[in-house]
C-alpha cells in the first residue's frame, strides 16, 4: 500500500513539474517570418515553369536556367530551386497552398497588390483605406505592434524590408517597433553597420529598391547584435523581376533567398536563445497571372490567379505534415492570428473582426 501511495506521489510531482514544459513545447519562444514579394504558387510547388523557360521574350539564357533548374519531374524540379524549403521546412514543417492538390490560399482583399497584402497579412482583416501601393499611412492595429506590446516582447520586435512601403503599414511615427527599410540608415555603433551604410550608399540598384542582399544581412547583424525574439524580414526582388519580364533573375533570386533563409536558419540553431524555440514562417503577399496568358508579369484586381498565394510554417509544437493535400481554402487574413498564436497569445484588433487563425500548432 505504502508503494503504491508513494508511486502516485511521484506521479503527481512528474506531472507539475512536466506539463509547463510539454505546454511550452506547443509555442515558441520566438518567431522568424520571411515575404517573398509576390512568389508564385507555381514556382514553390512545381518548380520553374516550362512555358516562361522555352519563352525567349522572358528568359535570355535558356540553356544556363534549364542546367541550374530543369528537371522533367516536377518534384526533383522544385527541390533545384527551393532546397532548403523542400529538404528542411517539407520533412519537419507544414506547406499550404499546392492548388494541384486541392489546397487554396488566397489573399481576401480585393486588390491583390503589395500594400494590401501585406497590409492584410499584419492586422487580419481588409483594411477599406488600402486599396493600393500609394503611400498611405495606416491607422489599423498590426500583430508586430500587439505582440511588441507583450511584457516579455517589448523593444524585441524587428522589420526589416526591401520596400519603402513599411514605414507607413507600420505608422513608423507612432511606433515602438524598430522598423528598417528601403534606403533607411543604420544608426548603430560597430565596423559591420558601418559597413553596411557604405554599402548601401555605393551599391547600385537593378529595381528600384535596395537589393535584398543589403536587407538581408542588415536583419542578420542586428539579430547577431540585439537578439529580436520576432524578426520579419521582407524581400521584394522576386516581384521586382517578375515585373520587368526577366525570368532569369526571378528564378535566380528565388534560388538565392531560399539560401539565404537556410544561413538564417543555420546561424538561428547556433544561437541558445534561438535553437529549438524558434517557429519560421515563409509566405507572399500576393501571387501573379498565369503564364500561358503571358500575364505572370503582372498582378491586380484585373489579373485572374494574383490573388493566390502559399504558406510554409515549422517550429515548436508545429506537426510535421508536410505538404497539406486535402481541401481547403485559407486566406492571407488569417496570418495575423497565426502569428500571434504561434507565440502564445490571441491577437484581436480593436476596431475590426480579424481571421482566425490557421490550425498549424498540435494541440496540447
Amino acid at each position: 500500500m505504502l508503494t503504491a501511495v508513494k508511486f502516485v506521489f511521484c506521479w503527481i510531482i512528474f506531472l507539475i513539474f512536466s506539463l509547463p514544459a510539454l505546454a511550452q513545447n506547443h509555442k515558441a519562444e520566438n518567431l522568424l517570418v520571411v515575404v517573398l514579394d509576390g512568389m508564385r504558387w507555381q514556382e514553390v510547388f512545381t518548380g520553374a515553369d516550362s512555358v516562361l523557360v522555352n519563352n525567349p521574350t522572358f528568359t535570355k539564357d535558356k540553356e544556363d536556367i534549364t542546367r541550374k533548374f530543369w528537371d522533367n519531374d516536377m518534384h526533383n524540379r522544385r527541390k533545384k530551386l527551393f532546397p532548403f524549403l523542400w529538404e528542411t521546412i517539407a520533412q519537419q514543417g507544414q506547406l499550404y497552398g499546392n492548388r494541384l492538390l486541392g489546397n487554396q490560399v488566397n489573399v481576401k482583399n480585393p486588390f491583390q497588390l503589395t500594400y494590401p497584402g501585406f497590409s492584410e497579412m499584419l492586422t487580419g482583416y481588409v483594411d477599406p483605406a488600402i486599396t493600393s501601393n500609394r503611400q498611405l499611412i495606416s491607422q489599423s492595429d498590426n500583430v508586430l505592434e500587439f505582440v511588441n506590446s507583450q511584457k516579455d516582447f517589448q523593444g524585441k520586435v524587428a522589420v526589416f524590408a526591401t520596400s519603402d512601403l513599411f514605414p507607413y503599414l507600420l505608422n513608423r511615427q507612432n511606433s515602438k517597433l524598430y522598423i528598417n527599410a528601403d534606403t533607411d540608415t543604420f544608426t548603430f555603433a560597430g565596423s559591420r553597420f558601418r559597413l553596411l551604410n557604405q554599402m548601401q550608399r555605393l551599391s547600385n540598384r537593378p529595381t528600384t529598391e535596395r537589393p535584398d542582399l543589403l536587407t538581408y544581412f542588415a536583419a542578420i547583424e542586428y539579430l547577431k547584435e540585439y537578439r529580436p525574439r520576432v524578426l520579419y524580414l521582407a524581400l521584394g526582388e522576386t516581384d521586382a523581376f517578375a515585373h520587368e519580364g526577366n525570368y532569369d533573375q526571378y528564378l535566380e533570386t528565388s534560388f538565392a533567398e531560399d539560401r539565404m533563409i537556410k544561413e538564417l536558419w543555420d546561424l538561428i540553431q547556433t544561437l541558445p536563445q534561438y535553437k529549438n524555440k524558434t517557429t519560421i514562417l515563409l509566405t507572399c503577399d500576393h501571387g501573379r497571372g498565369d503564364s500561358i496568358k503571358s500575364q505572370w508579369r503582372q498582378h491586380g484586381p484585373e489579373i485572374k490567379d494574383s490573388g493566390q498565394t502559399w504558406l510554409a510554417v515549422m517550429g515548436p509544437g508545429i506537426p510535421s505534415s508536410g505538404e497539406v493535400d486535402g481541401k481547403e481554402q485559407l486566406y492571407q487574413a488569417q496570418l495575423a492570428a497565426t502569428i500571434g498564436a504561434v507565440l502564445g497569445y490571441d491577437f484581436k484588433p480593436k476596431t475590426h473582426r480579424a481571421m482566425p487563425s490557421i490550425n498549424v500548432i498540435a494541440e496540447k
